[in-house]
């Protein structure tokens, strides 16, 4: 719930910040605003809470926290490049496989009842995918609108 708040109020300040400064709205430029304050906010989440990240990823994958690093970064350069006008098509079709590599995770974080910011197994359980995956269609479909879509 809190990355989408992040996602909706960054966009609603960056749809008028950016009204004020050049007098017009641009709408796909305050959505990559938000997107990128959005991804760093949840990269955020992979250095605060790596445990509990850690926890997210099936048993098969090796090197959790590793994975768990690398993906926050990842998460950060995806930030990055969505503000770089040249790059931001690339950015997107990234950011989209990303999203869609990521919710394999959500799924077996919720089977497993996996409450990443305790490091338990007492979170929200099969209840939380019926917000997680729209949510996660939310942000393909705005990535793909606000970066590819012409």
């Amino acid at each position: 719930m809190k990355p989408l708040i992040v996602l909706l109020v960054s966009f609603t300040l960056a749809l008028l910040i950016i009204k004020l400064i050049s007098k017009t709205y641009d709408f796909r430029r305050s959505a990559r605003i938000a997107m990128a304050l959005m991804l760093v906010f949840t990269a955020i989440a992979h250095f605060a809470f790596t445990k509990g990240m850690a926890m997210m990823i099936p048993t098969f994958i090796p090197y959790k926290n590793s994975v768990v690093y690398v993906t926050g970064v990842f998460e950060v350069l995806l930030a990055i490049g969505l503000l770089i006008p040249k790059l931001k098509y690339i950015t997107g079709w990234a950011l989209i496989l990303f999203l869609l590599l990521i919710l394999p995770a959500n799924i077996y974080a919720s089977i497993h009842q996996v409450n990443y910011q305790k490091g338990t197994f007492d979170g929200n359980g099969l209840t939380y995918l019926w917000f997680r995956i729209p949510l996660q269609l939310l942000f393909i479909a705005w990535t793909y609108v606000s970066t590819i879509r012409t």
